[in-house]
């Protein structure tokens, strides 16, 4: 009996060293956003149950919005020592960007006081070493490498509040935010970082994790849309470098979709799938017998207003790598069947 409880903890030592090497091939990436640490029905049990050697977090990892770093340390406290969030780590690295939240203030930007504090609560809590480069620069944005030669996963998180300059409010009923026309969103330390990471990248596929919605531009909330010079930039960055088997993740909304462009001069299409909604999504109550539905040009498949998480899995076996996505829910519902990416 001794040695067969032996060999099980040698093997889930194994197992947990796999995952979190960074020269081992990633097949099975979880991703998500929007968990308040106050509510108990939390997802990270669902998501350890589809096994997975990394899990990104989208934003608002927890509900801080707060001016008092004590206080945005105690909820960061609460998330962390969660069990089924202590379980997760043990499974797999975590990894994350920021949204507004998180960060401390609700849709805020550069002009937020407490940023280079906050910063330093957000890399507490997720355990960054003291020699990352992350810490050499200001905001939380920054890459990630997994795989071996000819297998490699790269992650770009990108920093989307740290640096933004003001929203327009808008006038129209229904709709929270005009476009800034001149305005930006990643400013240009960050924004000849991520070229850079564009330009040198010799990874297969390319994941960027966008904590606000690239794609989208119907709504009136928070989205790259609302700073078209920004985001015109961004799609003329993936025109000119062509990178690899890439696409974004997104956060913020409380909603699961996916949005689908054909950007002029991309050999494909660009995807955007968001995943939002940890513990809670929109309150349903409030929509009565309106349609439950939110115009999105660019969406493909269904609008789901329900709790969610991401699962992106990746066949090595061919010439090429092969990607495919999923949302799922509560129990492991699958709310958006796999579909694979051009």
């Amino acid at each position: 009996m001794r040695r067969w409880y032996h060999s099980i903890f040698i093997l889930f030592l194994v197992y947990s060293q796999a995952c979190k090497s960074p020269t081992q091939p990633l097949t099975r990436i979880a991703f998500g956003s929007c968990s308040n640490e106050e509510l108990h029905e939390q997802m990270w049990t669902d998501i350890i149950e589809q096994k997975p050697q990394l899990c990104i977090l989208l934003g608002d990892n927890i509900y801080g919005d707060t001016h008092d770093m004590a206080d945005m340390r105690r909820q960061y406290d609460i998330q962390k020592n969660m069990p089924e969030y202590q379980a997760l780590l043990k499974q797999c690295p975590v990894i994350g960007t920021w949204d507004d939240h998180d960060y401390g203030k609700n849709d805020g930007g550069k002009f937020y006081t407490m940023k280079k504090e906050s910063k330093e609560e957000f890399l507490r809590f997720l355990d960054i070493p003291a020699d990352d480069p992350i810490r050499t620069h200001e905001g939380v944005y920054g890459s990630y490498n997994y795989g071996p030669e000819g297998k490699k996963i790269k992650v770009i998180l990108l920093d989307l509040r740290y640096f933004r300059d003001s929203t327009v409010k808008s006038t129209v009923k229904g709709r929270r935010y005009d476009q800034n026309p001149d305005g930006d969103i990643m400013g240009e330390a960050q924004w000849a970082w991520f070229e850079k990471e564009l330009m040198n990248s010799d990874a297969q596929v390319h994941i960027i994790g966008s904590s606000i919605q690239f794609i989208p531009i119907d709504h009136g909330f928070e989205k790259w849309d609302n700073f078209p010079k920004a985001r015109q930039r961004m799609l003329d960055l993936l025109v000119k470098y062509k990178s690899k088997k890439l696409f974004i993740i997104s956060g913020d909304r409380h909603i699961a979709e996916v949005s689908r462009m054909n950007p002029e001069g991309l050999t494909g299409p660009l995807y955007d799938i968001t995943s939002s909604g940890l513990t809670h999504t929109w309150d349903l109550s409030t929509w009565k017998d309106m349609p439950l539905e939110e115009v999105n040009q660019f969406r493909v498949g269904e609008l789901i207003i329900q709790k969610n998480f991401g699962m992106i899995l990746v066949d090595w076996s061919g010439q090429e790598p092969v990607v495919t996505i999923e949302i799922r829910g509560k129990d492991n519902q699958l709310w958006i069947p796999p579909f694979t990416i051009d």
